[in-house]
């Protein structure tokens, strides 16, 4: 695929390393930058913290957003993300086990782009995330940044 960055937000090391795994499997040779908390994520996206000097204006293709973080939830994340103009248009996937109808609403409300219940399943998750890489990544056409 192309040379953009992916920012997988995830706390569950199983999950990471089996989305990890599924994105290799499938193909996808992005750039992988993970976060474990959401704290963590808003400091990569906005050059702080453990990531301060890091170029902001280098912002990732995708972003896939666990809901339920330490530190910082993800919907926090998501309000932050949208609510700065330099990061306000990139894509972000909320990738969660919760499929509680008020997660999903709040999640779109706050301007997330697409909502996914992580399958159980091993195959079914390989197929989510070749989908997931191939909408994303090769058909989804996001703002140029300026």
């Amino acid at each position: 695929m192309n040379e953009k960055t992916i920012l997988l937000v995830e706390d569950n090391p199983d999950d990471e390393a089996l989305m990890l795994r599924a994105l290799t499997k499938n193909g996808i040779a992005n750039a992988i930058v993970v976060a474990h908390d959401g704290v963590e994520a808003v400091e990569y996206l906005f050059g702080e913290g453990q990531y301060a000097g890091r170029p902001v204006d280098d912002l990732p293709e995708l972003i896939l957003l666990d809901l339920k973080l330490p530190r910082m939830d993800g919907l926090e994340v998501l309000r932050r993300i949208r609510g700065d103009e330099r990061t306000r248009y990139v894509p972000v996937v909320i990738l969660t086990t919760s499929s509680e109808q008020r997660d999903i609403v709040e999640s779109y409300d706050l301007g997330a782009n697409s909502y996914v219940t992580k399958p159980v399943d091993f195959t079914e998750f390989m197929e989510a995330t070749r989908q997931l890489g191939t909408y994303w990544l090769l058909l989804n056409r996001s703002v140029p940044v300026a």
